[in-house]
């Protein structure tokens, strides 16, 4: 008679204390339910408005002149303390390079590049204004999840829709090298179409309705032709417009989004009625209700 092997009982895993402390720091950073999260979220925010009045006020030659050195070193120390912040987010999820090419990686990564470029690029940093994009998260923190799902709506309509717009336009940039080309030929460079390019410019203007008036044909014909560009730029402002608008209705109609995030590699933008996350297949916290 042979002996059966006693059934292997499931090995139980143990979380070391970098796993642990890791896992606290996601609950505080990615975690806005929590008070620790949603205290750290508020202060963040706080945070970058502070820095973006800071750059703006920057910009004011007589503000600047009378306190350079303390903006100077303002913008320093938000930028440092950003980086630090996006450290801890890298640290604090299992998958880091998951969570630096989502968008909030990317918007995270790009609040900070602008002073480090500014030391090779004068000027460079007044792209800091880009941080605007990172009170994004003020959605997340004061529950506003309806308007998170609104905007992801938004973002797959666009996406869908965004074969037929590359056609559209690249329809309307032929049609507008052909007429510029026309109008160069019939009005020339004494009504001031003095090169194609120069026409082409006057052309996307003109079929924009937005009419800057600093050229103007004279001839008959070429008034002919403009008045032609005119009537086709409604035409050309109403498709793409309901291009995107159908592809609208049908997203809003088959998308329900969870902008919970998830806490190995901290992406957002979950179905509604997901328990795993799409990109990395952890499990998703409970959902608040």
């Amino acid at each position: 008679m042979t002996t059966q092997p006693p059934p292997k009982h499931p090995r139980i895993h143990e979380e070391s204390p970098t796993s642990a402390w890791r896992q606290t720091l996601n609950r505080i950073i990615f975690g806005a339910e929590t008070k620790a999260g949603k205290a750290f979220d508020v202060v963040l925010i706080i945070m970058i408005l502070l820095s973006i009045v800071t750059v703006m006020l920057d910009s004011v030659e007589a503000i600047r002149n009378q306190y350079r050195q303390l903006f100077y070193l303002s913008e320093w120390f938000f930028t440092l303390l950003f980086t630090f912040e996006y450290i801890l987010r890298l640290l604090s999820v299992r998958r880091p390079l998951l969570y630096a090419q989502s968008f909030f990686g990317f918007v995270d990564l790009l609040s900070i590049l602008p002073t480090y470029l500014g030391l090779l690029i004068p000027g460079v940093e007044y792209m800091l204004t880009l941080r605007i994009l990172r009170l994004l998260r003020i959605f997340r923190v004061l529950k506003l999840s309806e308007y998170m799902r609104e905007a992801n709506v938004l973002l797959i309509a666009l996406n869908n829709s965004f074969r037929k717009i590359a056609v559209f336009l690249y329809t309307v940039l032929t049609l507008v090298v052909v007429f510029g080309a026309l109008m160069y030929i019939v009005e020339g460079s004494e009504a001031g179409f003095t090169s194609i390019p120069k026409s082409v410019y006057w052309t996307i203007v003109t079929i924009t309705t937005v009419g800057y008036g600093d050229i103007s044909p004279q001839t008959a014909l070429g008034q002919l032709l403009a008045s032609t560009i005119m009537i086709m730029g409604y035409g050309i402002i109403a498709v793409p417009t309901g291009i995107y608008s159908a592809e609208l209705m049908k997203s809003h109609k088959q998308s329900r989004i969870d902008n919970r995030p998830c806490p190995d590699c901290g992406a957002t933008g979950h179905d509604f009625d997901a328990v795993y996350c799409k990109y990395c297949g952890h499990r998703l916290n409970p959902r608040d209700e």
